[in-house]
């Protein structure tokens, strides 16, 4: 053995016991790995007559993983550190065909893929599955062909919601046609839904498991989302979903969604409220960065634990160390998003803007369309707001313009210039570009412009003459920080004594209780 297969062969051996496989008998608990067991190997082959006939050999089999009643489970294929885990894949088929076993390892101690047998490829890893985990997985045996044919139709929640509710028996009135939200609590899913979910049928038809639907804000992609869950673990293809968002409030607003529409047949849990017990769920939901914190979801979560993955604002999840957990585990991907990034449009690799040669990989790892399987840059199924619009369900926006001298010079293609003299006496010019506006370049007069024009232009209740309710988005904190006193010393001055410096209120990271702000918010 070379120094280099004795190498990988100790690491392997260290991330199986931290996995919790045993090569020894732990008190009741039986050893569950065999080492370079000898196994028969059949094979059939043709002879020079052209008849068929089996041949039979032996094998060793680098490290076989048993189950919890002493039966081959999982083949452990091992190749040293110079070479790729891949290479083995072949001879890894044949020792599980062999074992009866569904999964296989390959790994050269720093490079590891999980193989199920029943779904297709091996899937890159960066820790090896648990025991239980695996088990678990076991017990959900793919069929894409009851995703494709399992009919969903505007009822589809509404039936999980009440059992025993007669499709035909549709909506009596107005307040129960599709997408009415109203005291019945029911939800219907709108025409543009129902399509997004045969979009996704017709893509695991074609053997695809990442997804994408792009839909505008406003159009129910939680809903959407609960019906694909529900798609999937009624079909019997996932046995637990993992939905990722990027801000506490989203998941609240997610498990409140989820339970309401599926409590009645699926738990929904949030993570860090349930730490010791969401395996009892059939929906985790949680944030990226309650999963990124020390690295929880490597220490706490094996790849196998989710069958299907659904990370909500998906532009979001794929950038920076938040790809890592989106990453992780293996299954079903499906990404949410009203505002996809393709960064390879126009994006020419023989002509790059870089010298960087790993650009175009930067580049990919951060397209949005790529990550979730599409890469003819079209989304699984799109849902723009012009179609929503037009349909009837979404308002289009009135675009209100108001620019300063400054504003104007720094949106233009040369920007705005500033002339100075350096400490030196020297006339010196600088150029701030609109991406350096708000970030290096401070303008009270264009905050107290931007404003003053909000407060002239806003919806107004027609009784009390009060502002409607509005969102603000702000480039950074201090600049939310500033725009919030800027509205209430105008509101002092347009309604006197109305309010108590909250008529705009800051919600961002630093707030203490922000989220409890944006529920407030959202019930007023």
């Amino acid at each position: 053995m070379t120094n280099k297969e004795a190498t990988a062969r100790i690491k392997i051996n260290k991330l199986l016991e931290v996995a919790g496989w045993r090569f020894f008998a732990d008190g009741k608990s039986p050893a569950n790995i065999q080492l370079e067991p000898s196994i028969t190997i059949k094979t059939q082959d043709l002879d020079a007559l052209g008849e068929n006939f089996e041949k039979s050999s032996k094998g060793f089999i680098d490290f076989l993983l048993l189950n919890d009643k002493g039966f081959p489970f999982i083949v452990l294929e091992a190749k040293s550190e110079d070479k790729s885990p891949l290479v083995g894949k072949e001879q890894a088929r044949k020792y599980a065909r062999s074992q009866n076993c569904r999964f296989i390892i390959l790994s050269n101690g720093n490079l590891h893929y999980f193989w199920d047998l029943a779904r297709g490829n091996p899937y890159l890893i960066t820790s090896f599955p648990t025991p239980t985990s695996v088990m678990g997985y076991q017990k959900t045996v793919p069929d894409p062909r009851r995703l494709v044919e399992e009919a969903v139709g505007d009822d589809y929640l509404v039936l999980t919601q009440r059992p025993g509710y007669a499709a035909e028996a549709a909506w009596k009135n107005e307040a129960e046609r599709p997408g009415f939200i109203g005291a019945n609590s029911l939800r219907f899913l709108r025409p543009y839904q129902i399509k997004a979910i045969v979009a996704l049928q017709s893509a695991i038809r074609s053997g695809k498991d990442r997804f994408l639907f792009e839909m505008a804000t406003g159009t129910g992609k939680t809903l959407t989302a609960a019906a694909v869950i529900k798609l999937f673990l009624r079909t019997g293809n996932a046995r637990r979903v993992l939905f990722l968002v990027d801000r506490l409030e989203l998941e609240d607003q997610a498990k409140k969604a989820f339970s309401k529409v599926l409590g009645n047949d699926y738990q929904t849990v949030i993570y860090k409220e349930n730490r010791d017990d969401w395996r009892r769920a059939e929906i985790v939901v949680t944030t990226v960065q309650s999963l990124l914190f020390n690295n929880k979801y490597q220490q706490l979560f094996s790849p196998t634990d989710f069958d299907l993955v659904i990370s909500d604002e998906a532009h979001r999840s794929i950038g920076g160390n938040a790809r890592a957990v989106f990453d992780y585990f293996i299954g079903y991907k499906l990404g949410l998003t009203a505002t996809p990034r393709d960064y390879l449009k126009k994006f020419e690799k023989t002509k790059p803007s870089t010298r960087d040669p790993r650009e175009f990989e930067r580049r990919l790892l951060l397209d949005t369309y790529r990550t979730f399987g599409c890469d003819d840059g079209q989304p699984t199924y799109r849902y723009s707001l012009l179609d929503g619009v037009k349909d009837g369900f979404l308002i289009n926006p009135t675009v209100v313009d108001a620019r300063s001298e400054i504003t104007t010079q720094l949106l233009s293609e040369d920007g705005f210039v500033v002339d100075f003299k350096d400490d030196q006496g020297e006339d010196q010019k600088e150029t701030f570009k609109q991406r350096e506006f708000e970030k290096r370049f401070f303008s009270d007069a264009t905050n107290q412009l931007f404003c003053k024009t909000f407060l002239e232009h806003a919806h107004r209740d027609p009784i009390s003459g009060e502002i409607g309710k509005s969102i603000l988005f702000a480039v950074s904190q201090n600049h939310a920080a500033k725009l919030a006193q800027i509205l209430n010393l105008m509101a002092d001055k347009m309604f006197p004594g109305k309010y108590q410096s909250d008529f705009a209120v800051q919600v961002t990271s630093q707030i203490t209780d922000a989220q409890q702000f944006t529920i407030n918010f959202t019930n007023q």
